[in-house]
């Protein structure tokens, strides 16, 4: 039996090995990565349930899984539409036009420090939507823009790691009661903001000069726009994704329903504002339209790395990493930053969720040492690769970053915050104590 559970370990790690392989390499072999992911995605399963003895309990597991993996994929189906909308109606000119920076090095400070308090507020993966769709309408030059992409991705990850709700693994550790919400806040704000202000400082030797600003047309739709309706669109769309934590905190329904619910919201919204209007004239701004423009591609990428992911916690493999980590190195804060650094590779959800299952709260109680430091390392360390976090997958497909330009420009970068986060934490916590 325990041959039979080696080569099925082997099998599935060679596949989820060569499916990851296969997207990093994405432009060298000319297949996408979603095909890609997609495939992974799959033959994980399949494997799996060739080697599993009870059948009927694999498809089970599967379809566990598949309702969560449902609830990211609707809500960023949702968020992403939302912004489409917000697009459509010229609502983000609202708030690019108040930004008139234009020097490299000051504008990157703006943009890291917006993205970072909006990511505490939503959550990283929403936020990096609304930031990436922000910078498309404020620098021209791809190869710049794609620098301020890899530093919102970092401060996305590192604003929503010191609150319950800005990072999915935070998320998590507050539901399960291992962290409570003021201590999490206060104990990890300051290492948050070190994770991003050591990039920032860094990147800024880099810059050099002003961006070009994207020239804004004018169109059919401004004809048909007025100030009030852009705002109206632009103010009701943020509220909605704000509102999405109120609504899971006080329904107790997983936040894709409120993000749905939202979503139906700004749709009678807009058919109301825009009523007597022609079918052909209102068309382009309408929230079915929005449909069509969104990345489906992206949701599709989302659905085969979280599947693979499935099928490598079901199959015990990651459980028992982690397992392995508590035995063979045994001190607390190398394990947790272990698993910061893992999540680049490895998605930090089952990460998170194998450790929950590793120590009980009757062993660490709520607002330990270690769930403190897991909140911080889980929700950073998946900045340092592009795919490490929800954040880096949404850009990677938005942006169409490329695995080993991240790797080269941005991973150093989110390496250096990591672990001046690290050092603030742990420095807290041996010297104040609080």
């Amino acid at each position: 039996m325990g041959v039979f559970l080696n080569i099925m370990t082997a099998v599935l790690l060679a596949i989820f090995g060569i499916g990851y392989a296969a997207i990093a390499f994405e432009n060298n072999i000319k297949i996408n990565k979603t095909a890609t992911a997609l495939i992974t995605g799959v033959l994980s399963w399949v494997a799996f349930m060739y080697f599993a003895p009870d059948k009927s309990a694999v498809n089970m597991h599967l379809l566990e899984h598949l309702g969560d993996i449902s609830s990211i994929l609707f809500f960023l189906l949702g968020a992403m539409t939302i912004i489409e909308l917000i697009d459509a109606h010229d609502g983000f000119e609202i708030i690019t036009d108040l930004i008139t920076q234009t020097e490299k090095r000051t504008l990157i400070w703006i943009i890291g420090f917006i993205t970072f308090f909006l990511s505490s507020i939503l959550d990283n993966l929403t936020t990096t939507i609304v930031m990436v769709s922000l910078l498309r309408k404020l620098i021209r030059n791809p190869n710049d823009r794609l620098l301020f992409v890899g530093i919102v991705v970092i401060a996305a990850n590192a604003g929503g790691a010191w609150t319950p709700i800005g990072d999915v693994t935070t998320t998590m550790l507050w539901i399960g009661g291992q962290i409570s919400t003021a201590n999490i806040m206060m104990k990890l704000f300051l290492p948050s903001m070190a994770c991003l202000l050591v990039p920032l400082a860094a990147i800024s030797f880099q810059l050099h000069g002003k961006v070009e600003r994207v020239l804004v047309t004018k169109g059919s739709k401004s004809k048909l726009l007025t100030k009030t309706q852009q705002k109206i669109v632009l103010i009701l769309g943020i509220l909605i994704l704000i509102l999405v934590p109120v609504f899971k905190t006080y329904t107790l329904l997983p936040p894709f329903m409120g993000m749905l619910f939202g979503l139906g919201i700004l749709w009678v919204v807009t058919e109301i504002i825009h009523g007597a209007a022609g079918h052909d004239e209102k068309q382009h701004l309408t929230l079915a339209h929005a449909l069509h423009r969104i990345d489906i591609s992206t949701i599709l990428f989302f659905l085969g790395i979280l599947m693979a992911i499935a099928a490598l916690e079901t199959s015990g493999i990651l459980t028992t990493t982690a397992l392995w980590l508590s035995e063979k190195i045994g001190n607390l804060s190398v394990i947790v930053m272990s698993i910061g650094l893992s999540s680049a590779i490895i998605d930090n959800v089952p990460l998170v969720a194998a450790t929950q299952g590793m120590y009980s709260l009757s062993q660490y109680p709520m607002d330990h040492f270690i769930w403190e430091f897991l909140a911080y390392c889980a929700g950073t360390g998946g900045s340092i690769l592009i795919i490490g976090s929800a954040a880096g997958v949404a850009a990677m497909g938005m942006e169409k970053i490329d695995f080993f330009w991240y790797v080269k420009k941005i991973s150093w970068l989110a390496l250096l915050g990591y672990f001046a986060g690290a050092a603030i934490y742990l420095l807290e916590e041996s010297v104040f104590h609080f």
